[in-house]
């Protein structure tokens, strides 16, 4: 089994959610439980411009997530049906 990344916008993503519903212990249990296991990966300041001039007509976050995958070469594991037509990275629907 490879390793496990993540990246920093999931991350802060899920602390959003978890705050706005108050569930701060959870999100506290979260990262204890989760950090010490995955990659906690960021977007190198050079790759940014490449989120604006995205060819795959994503939205922000997806086309960050996107440019992640593309930057440290990863397989992409989401839900998300606005990734069914990338081809240039591997992606796995759950």
């Amino acid at each position: 089994m490879g390793a496990i990344n993540i990246s920093d916008f999931t991350l802060h993503s899920i602390g959003v959610i978890l705050f706005r519903q108050k569930a701060i212990d959870v999100f506290s249990e979260f990262i204890s439980d989760t950090l010490p296991n995955v990659n906690l990966l960021s977007l190198p300041k050079d790759k940014y411009d490449g989120i604006a001039k995205g060819k795959h007509n994503l939205d922000f976050d997806d086309s960050y997530q996107y440019r992640i995958c593309k930057h440290y070469n990863l397989k992409f594991i989401t839900m998300d049906r606005d990734f069914r037509n990338i081809k240039d990275i591997e992606v796995r629907f759950l």
